[in-house]
């Protein structure tokens, strides 16, 4: 497996990715449109593949954004069957390393609070937890705990 930038032609195999996660962000093809062309902040798209490059073989991804010095970290999603394997640290620490070669000072993610794998990781790679959005997911409703990692 190798993580590279993702394209505009990921986008179906991302919303399949994510359609089967329930904890992940769904979005539309027009979000995903969105987000390879020059409308908002730039985002960065990682993508995790089989070594192939087969569209068939995309086993996860990862979205960020840049806000100045700051980023955030918009989705992270790994397909069932690649789960438990380490490739959701190796997707965020690829997105870790990208926001500090640009000049990154932190990164804030929010997350639901039943999401107990997603959060673990997170701690292990330092976040620390800073706060809570009260209901702030949606489908079900959910508090969202947020976190903060400072990379200067």
């Amino acid at each position: 497996m190798k993580i590279r930038p993702a394209t505009l032609a990921d986008a179906p195999a991302l919303m399949a990715i994510e359609k089967d996660a329930a904890t992940a962000a769904h979005w539309t093809i027009g979000h995903y449109r969105d987000m390879f062309s020059e409308k908002g902040p730039p985002r960065t798209v990682l993508v995790l593949v089989d070594e192939n490059e087969n569209q068939k073989g995309v086993h996860g991804f990862l979205v960020g954004r840049s806000v100045g010095k700051e980023w955030e970290l918009e989705n992270v999603v790994v397909a069932e069957a690649s789960r438990r394997q380490g490739w959701g640290a190796r997707l965020l620490h690829e997105f870790l390393d990208c926001a500090r070669n640009r000049a990154g000072e932190a990164v804030f993610l929010e997350v639901r609070q039943s999401n107990q794998a997603a959060r673990r990781l997170y701690e292990k790679s330092g976040f620390e937890e800073k706060g809570r959005r009260k209901l702030y997911h949606k489908a079900p409703d959910e508090d969202a705990i947020t976190y903060a990692l400072n990379l200067a």
